[in-house]
């Protein structure tokens, strides 16, 4: 069973357990205000097939390799500055099969987006609801339990809800997941993500 984690980001460097796919140009650890600060690259995503055609797994994860049944948690507060720019948290078991969750940036629209997306098989679906634009901080948690994948949200930390339940195809008892959070600039560089800690705890 994988030790549980809890990345405060209060020291200069990072929980050496903690590993990169995709590293992004731009982070670092605001220490002194307990803040991972990143930075997507441009044209940065997580997306496979579904509607829109294309494939993309540039996206950047700060992750735990982990399994069994854990809960996944996070807070971020979000400095978007085009369409897309997103935060949050994301499990992955392979490039055909994974899970994100999120806020997406519209700034063309009434509300951004809280929502998550489940990739099985190679195939993305996303599934959102509206959320106010002047809503900055937000809290994402993951819950993996047996054969589901329970996915909450929360604007203070301590009422959730659950926005997904879902399933990964390729995920078992035995199957080594990357958990972690995560953050993308689809369109444009500028965005700033800014993470208040990660917690990773083991469940039976």
């Amino acid at each position: 069973m994988t030790e549980e984690l809890h990345a405060r980001f209060d020291a200069p460097t990072l929980d050496a357990r903690l590993r990169w796919h995709h590293e992004p140009a731009r982070h670092r650890v605001d220490a002194a205000r307990g803040r991972l600060v990143l930075e997507p690259d441009a044209a940065t995503d997580f997306w496979q097939r579904t509607h829109y055609g294309f494939r993309v797994d540039n996206g950047h994860v700060l992750y735990l390799p982990a399994r069994g049944n854990f809960v996944l948690t996070t807070a971020v507060t979000c400095f978007p500055a085009h369409q897309y720019d997103q935060a949050g948290l994301m499990l992955r078991a392979s490039p055909d099969c994974w899970l994100k969750t999120s806020v997406e940036f519209e700034p063309d629209e009434a509300h951004s987006r809280l929502g998550a997306v489940v990739t099985n098989g190679g195939y993305s679906d996303w599934s959102t609801q509206p959320i106010s634009k002047h809503e900055s901080t937000f809290w994402f948690r993951i819950r993996a339990e047996a054969t589901a994948v329970v996915v909450d949200s929360s604007l203070d930390g301590e009422r959730w809800t659950q926005i997904r339940m879902a399933h990964l195809t390729e995920r078992t008892a035995d199957t080594e997941l990357s958990c972690g959070l995560y953050a993308c600039s689809p369109k444009e560089a500028g965005f700033r993500a800014e993470f208040h800690g990660l917690d990773f705890e083991p469940q039976p």
